[in-house]
């Protein structure tokens, strides 16, 4: 069994709880948003993300590297530098950020003026 089949067969049928279980955190989401600016070293990252711990960051990183949604590149300098960036399959999630973002908009625009909230049509 490939190591595709094997992850395929860990995964629940349902794909909306398939990409919650890639995304499903508040941290995973804040940190593909930061990394879709481009690469970032561990320092800028943290910062960029706001109040994460280095060990929650460590741990998500971690996990969204073995996803295949982040590429570490450690690079052989003293003091050591490591880099984190989008996959191309981390980049694939951008069009569910940019529905999260505009939600958010609206949904903070109806909380100011009343503006009602519309089912907005997926386009595809």
């Amino acid at each position: 069994m490939s190591q595709n089949e094997d992850l395929l067969g860990k995964l629940p049928a349902c794909p909306v709880e398939t990409t919650l279980t890639l995304i499903g955190n508040k941290w995973e989401v804040l940190i593909l948003r930061d990394l879709m600016e481009g690469t970032k070293r561990f320092g800028e990252l943290r910062r960029s993300v706001g109040n994460i711990s280095q060990k929650v960051l460590t741990s998500q990183l971690r996990t969204m590297e073995e996803a295949g949604l982040v590429h570490r590149e450690v690079f052989a300098e003293v003091p050591p530098r490591v880099e984190y960036s989008l996959t191309p399959l981390g980049k694939s999630l951008q069009p569910v950020l940019d529905s999260l973002r505009d939600w958010g908009t609206e949904y903070k625009r109806h909380l100011s003026d009343g503006t009602p909230m519309e089912a907005q049509a997926v386009e595809g």
